[in-house]
């Protein structure tokens, strides 16, 4: 179908200046400002698909239904639809991606990353789930979710993230076991921290237990995760706040302050007992190794005395006189050695009274005291002979 000059004026009717309807006008010299034919560009395509794929044209060089070209729109026509079916045979699985397979909605295989080949659709259909993404849910954001129950009967408000991802090698059944895993994963996490949480008290949460409660969640909620066949691998759980509510906080935080300054008093106490208590007993335990030294010490001239007297016992038995008088003398000196003493002798006409000479104060300061013992028991051993 040519164009038409029906105003007159040599241009498209609607528009102005010499434009055609995509904007500009005819290219091109000689013709003016005429437009292009339609039936002249149809003309030459179908012609060109004729010598490609062996058309044939009816008499007069028109156009022709004969054998040549009867075949040529069916023969593109197959190969259009031969070339969608190999493009839909053909499927890519990225490195964050693992294939699964389904042939009439059944699961045939699983794909690693790469290109590979399947039935054309419909008989093979492929999903290509994000293995390596981690995903987050939070709880606690509303107040339903937040406050629970601690064993010593405290309510606390608690927050906390959960991190997971798809479970390696079970990207199936993450797609067809759980509908909502996001959902599924919240209600779990949220179940198994209320009972972790019923079985702690509350300043175990706040301090030293946070990590282990952390761990306790991640391993119950996984270990819930698999027994539902979720497919689905938790990374992480990380607590964001333990406190009261906001109601009680005010007075929660004097009970702390409380408790601190009761575990303040009992550490002083404490110190003090180590210091007063290890000094006691060190002093214990002197005493009672100087009576265990003074017992031994006794027990030795116990023994000692003991020795003595029956080395003398028998050297008296040996011979009794020469003992008795030495140890009559020895005696003798012991008790006079350190008194005043009068000697009186029998004499021819009756008692007489010797003068005594006290050798000992005669004696220089400087002359030891064994020295001196020795010079009086020897004195005295003198005068009492020659008064017996």
């Amino acid at each position: 179908m040519p164009w038409e000059n029906k105003n007159g004026g040599g241009g498209w009717q609607g528009g102005g200046g010499g434009r055609g309807p995509w904007g500009q006008g005819p290219q091109g010299g000689g013709g003016g400002n005429q437009p292009p034919d339609l039936d002249e560009v149809i003309r030459r395509a179908q012609e060109k698909l004729r010598q490609v794929f062996g058309g044939g044209s009816g008499p007069g060089g028109t156009p022709g239904v004969g054998a040549g070209g009867g075949r040529g729109p069916v023969f593109v026509i197959g190969l259009l639809i031969l070339a969608v079916l190999a493009y839909s045979s053909f499927f890519r699985v990225n490195t964050d991606q693992q294939g699964i397979v389904l042939r009439f909605g059944k699961l045939v295989r699983t794909v690693e990353p790469g290109l590979h080949f399947k039935f054309p659709y419909p008989v093979e259909t492929v999903l290509t789930p994000a293995v390596t993404r981690i995903d987050e849910v939070n709880i606690g954001n509303l107040p339903q979710e937040s406050l629970m129950l601690t064993g010593d009967e405290n309510i606390v408000d608690i927050a906390f993230t959960v991190q997971w991802r798809i479970k390696p090698g079970q990207a199936s059944d993450f797609l067809f076991n759980v509908e909502n895993p996001d959902l599924a994963v919240k209600a779990v996490a949220e179940s198994v921290m209320r009972e972790v949480v019923g079985q702690s008290n509350i300043e175990f949460l706040q301090t030293t237990g946070r990590n282990d409660v952390q761990v306790q969640v991640l391993e119950r909620l996984q270990k819930t995760l698999n027994e539902y066949g979720a497919g689905v691998e938790v990374t992480q759980v990380k607590l964001q706040k333990v406190d009261p509510p906001a109601q009680v906080i005010d007075a929660f935080r004097d009970v702390q302050a409380a408790r601190a300054d009761q575990e303040r008093a009992r550490n002083q106490a404490e110190t003090y007992a180590n210091t007063v208590i290890p000094r006691a007993r060190g002093e214990a335990e002197k005493i009672k190794q100087a009576a265990d030294a003074y017992r031994a010490q006794v027990v030795a001239e116990a023994e000692g005395d003991a020795q003595r007297f029956i080395s003398i016992y028998n050297e008296y038995r040996k011979a009794e006189a020469v003992t008795r008088r030495r140890i009559y003398l020895e005696t003798m000196q012991d008790v006079l050695g350190d008194i005043d003493k009068v000697v009186v002798t029998n004499g021819a006409g009756g008692q007489n009274v010797l003068p005594y000479l006290p050798l000992n104060e005669l004696k220089p300061r400087s002359a030891s005291p064994s020295s001196s013992s020795s010079s009086s028991a020897a004195t005295g051993n003198t005068t009492t002979n020659g008064g017996r």
